[in-house]
């Protein structure tokens, strides 16, 4: 596309139109922090571009309907629904076909007023639509990724093409784990920025102070929050498994003397799961209030400051700890890290970190005597497994930490971090660990490996044929 001129025949400079992509009322959050910090260059226009990624997003509630959002409209030119450009697809599921790109691009520019201008993007969990869909409608912008969650910390869940990697220009995110370096697109030197923790809790404390986020909360001070986080829906757990979760839950905080406790389900949960925490809390003794307002999680830290936040892996343990400073603990991330298949899944490292960095709910002398670590802990005590958990994750995207990943499996496996591992998945890459000491003369090469593949398959068959056959 040619560039404009002025009358005098001089060039025009073309404006610049900066497109925000977000998904959730934390991520648009995120996005207002960057911008109240100067994360971004000043543009001509700012796009909230607006994706309701829920399985239904007719009946869930988009971020821009959320309570609280309306403090943070100002911060953009206009806000647009991804979700109407494109129906009736839904963003998770649809992307563009190569061949049609130069024609959505057009489109795009023409829906959008967009005209010639030239476009930056920014964009959350890059290696998936509706992300990586919009970056290849736009293949000549560049592109910054932000992270409002844990999984910045970990390996890049796919290969992505280098015609979208290489326009990466920065890894935003929150300090959620100090002194832990974000593992995410790495493979293409992208460097990690810090989005200001002051400039974050700010943003926050508007959201906290909308009468919108505040109207249907109860008057609770120094409860015990549960966070629900739906895990059936990722099949990582049964319907049946999670609703035991969240009872685990308020048993436990039942049992640390709370006798106030909130839960906070999944905006997309069904309500029978509150029911089986009714009756429960009814059997124990406890108060029990289930939020039905789809309010943020730090909105709840501001105005209870709970007396516990308890959760399984939610972001929102991190952020009541390292940004409120409030007691944490978690439960059934054990189950989680046998669970997670496969091994690959990206919600793995969240798992890790978690189950790493905070205590468990049963054990009563870690939960009051815990404390955040510091950053040379978490450096100590979390660098090294996070590197070789997300190289063994994927191995192909980042060779490089093959090196640092043995060094940590030769010396640092034991029983506690062996739960972070699979046998099989060390077999595979050949890692230590991978076999018994005493058979550690076996040399480590392809072939054995192959053979070793071939006789576990003949294995399985011979057992199925068995258990057919009685």
């Amino acid at each position: 596309m040619t560039a404009l001129t002025h009358a005098s025949g001089a060039p025009r400079a073309r404006k610049k139109t900066q497109i925000f992509c977000a998904s959730t009322l934390y991520g648009v959050a995120t996005l207002a922090a960057a911008l109240d910090s100067d994360c971004f260059e000043p543009a001509d226009r700012r796009i909230l571009l607006i994706s309701n990624n829920a399985t239904t997003p007719e009946t869930t509630p988009a971020p821009d309907e959320m309570p609280g959002f309306e403090r943070l409209r100002g911060r953009f030119d206009q806000v647009l629904s991804w979700n109407e450009t494109i129906s009736p697809f839904h963003p998770g599921g649809w992307a563009p076909r190569q061949d049609d790109v130069l024609l959505w691009e057009r489109y795009l520019r023409l829906l959008w007023g967009l005209g010639d201008d030239e476009v930056e993007l920014a964009v959350e969990s890059i290696q998936v639509n509706p992300s990586l869909a919009l970056t290849q409608l736009f293949p000549g912008a560049p592109v910054d990724v932000y992270a409002d969650g844990l999984m910045s910390y970990g390996p890049t869940r796919s290969k992505l093409d280098p015609l979208v990697g290489t326009r990466i220009r920065r890894l935003l995110h929150l300090d959620l784990v100090p002194g832990l370096r974000p593992l995410l697109l790495t493979e293409f030197d992208v460097e990690p920025q810090l989005v200001p923790t002051e400039a974050f809790t700010a943003v926050l404390a508007e959201l906290a102070e909308d009468p919108s986020a505040a109207q249907d909360l109860p008057e609770l001070q120094a409860p015990a929050l549960l966070l629900g986080q739906y895990l059936s829906a990722l099949d990582i757990l049964t319907g049946e498994e999670e609703e035991q979760l969240h009872v685990t839950m308020l048993r436990g905080a039942a049992e640390l003397g709370h006798r106030t406790v909130v839960f906070k389900p999944h905006p997309t949960a069904p309500a029978r799961w509150s029911r089986m925490l009714e009756k429960e809390a009814g059997e124990l003794g406890v108060e029990l209030t289930v939020l039905d307002s789809p309010v943020l999680a730090e909105v709840l830290y501001q105005r209870m400051r709970p007396a516990l936040v308890v959760g399984c892996f939610s972001t929102a343990l991190l952020t009541a700890s390292a940004l409120y400073g409030l007691p944490v603990a978690r439960t059934g991330t054990e189950v989680l890290l046998e669970r997670l298949s496969p091994y690959q899944n990206s919600n793995r490292i969240p798992v890790t970190i978690v189950d790493a960095l905070l205590p468990e709910l049963t054990d009563e002398a870690a939960v009051t005597g815990w404390s955040p670590a510091s950053r040379k802990e978490v450096a100590q005590r979390l660098t090294g497994l996070v590197t070789a958990v997300g190289y063994a994750m994927q191995a192909q995207i980042y060779p490089s930490l093959r090196p640092e990943a043995e060094q940590y499996l030769s010396t640092r496996l034991d029983a506690q971090t062996w739960r972070y591992f699979k046998r099989r998945r060390l077999t595979s890459l050949a890692l230590p660990g991978a076999i018994p000491s005493q058979l550690a003369f076996l040399p480590r090469n392809a072939t054995v490996r192959r053979v070793a593949r071939r006789a576990r398959a003949v294995q399985r068959r011979i057992v199925k044929k068995k258990a057919a056959f009685g």
